[in-house]
This record gives C-alpha cells, structure tokens and sequence, in this order.
C-alpha cells in the first residue's frame, strides 16, 4: 500500500528569488522592504522582529532573515540586543543643512539636549589650517572647546571648535554646558552670525571617537566640517562635528536656478 505518512508542504518561493538569485541579492531585497516600511512608519520604534515571523511572511529562508537584519543593524536602523532580541531603533534625528543653527535649536522639539565640556580652553597658537581658515596669523591665538552633545541623555556627536581670541575668550565665561555656541556669539558680540560654509563626510570613527560616541570599533559617522562667520563676513568658529550616522539624517531643501534655464 502507498505510504500515508504526511508530507511537508513545498515552501513557495517569490518570483524572481531563484536560485540564479543569490542569498546575498535576496537579504539586500528584504532589507529594502523592511527599511521601507521602518521609514514609512509602519514598523514602529521598538517594535520587534522576530526572525520566525519574517521567514514565515516574507516567505525567506532563516539564513536570509538573518542577513538582512545584520545589514539593517549596520544601518542603524534596528538594535539587535543578546537575550532582548531585535527591535526597531530610535528614530533619526533631522538636521537642516539649508539653515545656520546649533544643535539645540535644530532638535527643538525632540528631547533634551545637553552639553558635557570636555575642553574649553585659551590657546597661544592656532593649528596652521584652522588660522588659514579663521583668516588670521596662527600666533594670534585663540579659544578651543570639545563638546560631546547628548539629547534624551543619549550621546549624538562630538564637537570641536576653533575660534578667534575675540570671540571665543569671552565665551570660557559662558554656560557652554547649557546653550549653543551660536547662541552664545550673537549674544556676546551684539552681531548675528551671516552664514557658514559646509563640507559633509562619510567615515569611520576612530576608537576614542567611539568610545565618547557608544558606538561599536569601525562604526560610520558623518564628519560635517563647518566654517561660521559673522554678518559682515568674518570668520569667527572652525568646527569639526563628528556625528552618529545611526541617529542622525541629514537634510535640504534646494531650488533649481532658473536663471541658468534655457526656455
């Protein structure tokens, strides 16, 4: 007689995922489809995601689940904790890059920012590059700060900042542990700040970066390397800003140059 045992089901495999198909092109797929629906607001923060669930609904093999989470963990965009599982992150903070603002005045309205001053400090001599930049001799001197800026208590980036003798001396008085530096200019020069030239990298935070920052050895940051001047156009603060890229999204609004169209 013909066996009765029971036979399993065939898993049904999604159209285009083959095996011509890699399992590597089929983890970036499914990372693609959850990134999306994270994004979109559809995978709430803290939700979990179970490996189970998502062989079963995306109808994926373990293997594949598991890489697609490991490229969405590097991403920041989910925290794959031992013995808590896999949840989704804390959303990304946005930062304008259309508009000159310190950091509290950009995250009004998500939280809580708050400075540790790590150095603040007159100095006789100014790095050669950043006294090219300031536009000054590097014998004028100057004030150096570190920052590592935190909001809801969690550590977002770590500052350093150059600025002329002018400026930043009266600044060492201030409460830099609780307002921006921004801030702080406009209100001990009586000159509002005009604008500020930007350059934004891609990079690997080195270990002590990491360290300050809570991130693992080798982790991306954005380094945003920013020269501020005063209204009337004087250099007044070099800065380097190195940034968590998991919790942080950099954003502008920018508009075609019609002057430059043909029609």
């Amino acid at each position: 007689m013909p066996s009765t045992k029971h036979r399993a089901t065939p898993r049904r495999i999604p159209a285009g995922w083959t095996s011509a198909h890699p399992r590597a092109d089929r983890a970036h797929d499914l990372a693609d489809r959850l990134r999306g629906q994270i994004l979109a607001g559809k995978l709430a923060v803290g939700a979990r995601l179970d490996e189970a669930v998502l062989v079963r609904d995306f109808e994926a093999s373990r293997n594949t689940v598991r890489e697609a989470l490991q490229l969405l963990s590097q991403q920041g965009l989910i925290d794959r904790k031992r013995g808590a599982g896999t949840t989704v992150a804390s959303a990304k903070y946005g930062h304008g890059l259309d508009r000159l603002a310190g950091l509290a005045e950009t995250l009004a309205g998500y939280g809580t920012v708050r400075n540790r001053v790590l150095v603040a400090e007159s100095i006789a001599r100014l790095p050669d590059q950043v006294a090219a930049q300031l536009e000054i001799d590097p014998t004028a001197g100057g004030v150096r700060l570190e920052r590592l800026r935190f909001i809801n208590d969690e550590p977002l980036s770590y500052d350093v900042s150059y600025l002329t003798y002018e400026v930043g001396e009266p600044l060492l008085a201030a409460d830099l542990a609780g307002s921006d530096v921004f801030a702080l200019i406009e209100q001990t020069t009586g000159t509002r700040l005009g604008r500020a030239e930007i350059t934004v990298h891609a990079a690997v935070a080195e270990p002590h970066v990491a360290e300050l920052l809570d991130l693992p050895d080798g982790a991306a940051i954005f380094t945003i390397e920013r020269l501020t001047r005063l209204d009337d156009g004087m250099a007044v603060d070099s800065e380097v800003l190195q940034i968590r890229a998991d919790r942080f999204a950099l954003q502008a609004v920018v508009h075609r140059d019609h002057r430059a169209d043909p029609l």
